[in-house]
């Protein structure tokens, strides 16, 4: 028995192709939702003072859209959402 007896004798087969980029509105490999760029919105820089309510009142003009900038920076804030940092820079979702 050779080294590549264990080898169909099929002839060449073709390359599997890569996995296609989701559409957009549709998750990622973790099952997130994935945002395009385009609904990504500005960017803000946490200052001293701040919170994510005064942020949201200030650019949304109402305070209780603080959950939509803590949803969009969960990575970046982490599991406390009191817990933002001077020097931080947020998305700001369009909503």
């Amino acid at each position: 028995m050779g080294l590549f007896d264990f080898l169909s004798n099929e002839g060449e087969k073709k390359p599997v192709e890569p996995a296609a980029k989701p559409a957009a509105g549709g998750t990622d490999f973790f099952g997130n939702a994935a945002q395009p760029e385009a609904a990504a919105g500005e960017t803000y820089t946490v200052v001293s003072g701040d919170s994510l309510s005064k942020i949201a009142k200030h650019h949304y003009g109402d305070a209780a859209k603080w959950h939509q900038i803590y949803d969009a920076n969960k990575g970046t804030i982490g599991s406390d959402p009191d817990k933002i940092e001077i020097g931080q820079v947020l998305t700001l979702p369009k909503i």
